[in-house]
């Protein structure tokens, strides 16, 4: 069992390493209002001792690479209590930009990529398109047994399907150019995203 239903609800947010955004977000009851069981967060604040802020009932995975250089960690999920330990797992992805976690149950695995994109580059797409290729039996279905793939996080990308289209200085002939190489990898082109008012 994944959750105490059975199901998965994540909260996804770029805190741009706010102290008072992450307490606000942990202490706030929207969460559990929502039934949220799992938080991916990116650009989260770090403290003085080389963690996140989090709650009791919280386990950050921080990104394999946090302990060599934890002020540079820009992607972290957290995995509610109510998700059994014995139900999910961290992947190794060697950069501070990504989280992998798998969840397992009996409807099959599901791995979630919690990511953050630098703004100026496609390196972690780059990345992402060899973790995938190298790392297919895991990743993949086996049997029986359904898998899926979760992408999420800040991609940093600007494109009039997703981004308020009067915010025309953001579709930059650079800006698509790179959100369309990005496409190759994930359908930047379906992405709705909501946007706070």
């Amino acid at each position: 069992m994944v959750g105490t239903n059975n199901k998965i609800t994540i909260w996804q947010q770029n805190v741009n390493k706010s102290p008072s955004c992450q307490h606000n977000l942990l202490s706030n009851k929207s969460l559990i209002d929502a039934k949220i069981n799992i938080i991916t967060r990116q650009e989260p604040a770090i403290n003085s001792f080389h963690n996140t802020i989090t709650a009791k009932d919280w386990t950050p995975i921080y990104p394999s690479t946090h302990g060599n250089n934890p002020d540079k960690t820009r992607a972290v999920t957290m995995i509610h209590s109510s998700i059994k330990t014995d139900t999910w797992n961290q992947l190794d992805f060697q950069s501070r930009d990504v989280t992998v976690v798998q969840l397992k149950g009996n409807w099959g695995k599901l791995t979630i990529f919690n990511i953050y994109n630098e703004g100026n580059s496609n390196d972690t797409v780059k990345e992402l398109t060899k973790f995938h290729r190298n790392n297919r039996a895991s990743l993949e279905a086996s049997g029986t047994e359904s898998a899926h793939i979760l992408w999420l996080g800040d991609f940093n990308r600007h494109h009039p399907y997703w981004d308020d289209p009067n915010h025309t200085h953001l579709f930059t002939n650079d800006a698509l150019d790179n959100c369309y190489a990005a496409a190759g990898v994930f359908p930047c082109y379906c992405i709705r995203r909501p946007l706070n008012p």
